[in-house]
């Protein structure tokens, strides 16, 4: 299967531009992360099929960031060989994604969440169109939004709400109905920049 245009476009960036980790607290720079923090490993699949990357919205009865858009992903398991494994065991048990039929393309610079996660995102390429199967406890919904879409820094806006009793600022990248903020737009963000000249 030959990468479509805008995925080659992607990693010839992800080649010639310097990888950077990044943060929640990139636009927040009168916050600072706490001392002494253990950040807890975690992983998430950026999956790329036929020009679109798949995401989910989760779950509205989640404890933590219910009704939120994410990438399949989630915690590092004991089990787990690396961040890879990770990604493509929560992409099946999230979304039903054989991992037979995707082609890791990279690992990512992390994201460190201010709610305590160190993110490792991995690129991937779908190499077969699936029916996604939603996790219903975890999951509510499965869609794709175009690569062209998320790749084009001029789509991001930076938005801001009191978290904790302190205004915090974070990227939004909106998409018809679905309200793209957060560690999943930043680092959707942070491949944008790597595309944009």
């Amino acid at each position: 299967m030959t990468p479509p245009a805008d995925l080659n476009r992607l990693l010839a960036a992800l080649d010639r531009v310097p990888q950077r980790p990044s943060s929640d607290y990139d636009l927040n720079l009168d916050a600072f992360p706490p001392e002494g923090r253990v950040l807890r490993p975690a992983a998430v699949l950026i999956g790329v099929f036929d020009n679109t990357v798949v995401l989910t919205k989760r779950a509205s009865h989640l404890k933590h960031h219910p009704g939120q858009i994410a990438f399949p992903g989630g915690k590092v398991d004991a089990g787990d060989a690396d961040p890879t494994a990770t990604a493509l065991r929560e992409a099946r048990e999230e979304i039903g994604l054989d991992p037979d039929s995707v082609t890791i393309l990279a690992a990512l610079p992390s994201h460190e969440t201010v709610t305590g996660y160190l993110i490792n995102p991995v690129l991937a390429r779908i190499e077969r169109d699936f029916t996604p199967t939603p996790e219903p406890g975890e999951v509510a919904e499965v869609f794709r939004v175009p690569l062209s879409l998320v790749l084009d820094p001029t789509r991001y806006r930076i938005e801001r709400r009191r978290w904790r009793g302190v205004w915090r600022r974070y990227w939004v990248v909106p998409f018809g109905p679905f309200y793209i903020w957060g560690a999943t737009a930043r680092m959707l963000k942070a491949l944008a920049d790597r595309v944009a000249p």
